[in-house]
């Protein structure tokens, strides 16, 4: 391989790492606690259900989402970047540990799928 190619590979590599390291790295959580965060679902649970599993129409289905997810969400609710009539006024009650914990509840439970006609 000629030194053209090497430094244009080497070149393409970092490029590829440096991509790829971010995201896998992902953005610093706290440790949420499931336990815990099943025990502030209550408080979620009229809409959304102690198992993730919407009870109102309008409302998200949480169970099997990503911590990632769930994190962001609850922050931009929070934060007012992300609006809705409920959430904009319950989330903006919630701590980063709050919310940590919610998120690790929710993204444990175990969601099944079953195709039509199986």
């Amino acid at each position: 391989m000629t030194l053209r190619a090497r430094l244009r590979r080497g070149a393409a590599l970092s490029l590829a790492a440096s991509l790829v390291l971010p995201v896998a790295a992902g953005p610093a959580f706290a440790d949420g606690n499931a336990a815990a965060g099943r025990k502030k679902a209550q408080a979620c649970a009229p809409c959304h259900g102690i198992d993730g599993l919407a009870k109102l129409p309008n409302a998200a289905n949480l169970a099997g989402e990503t911590v990632f997810y769930l994190d962001k969400q609850l922050k931009a609710f929070r934060a007012g970047e992300r609006k809705d009539e409920n959430m904009t006024v319950v989330a903006k009650a919630l701590s980063d540990q709050d919310i940590a914990d919610l998120a690790a509840w929710y993204s444990s439970i175990e969601v099944s799928v079953k195709l039509p006609g199986q």
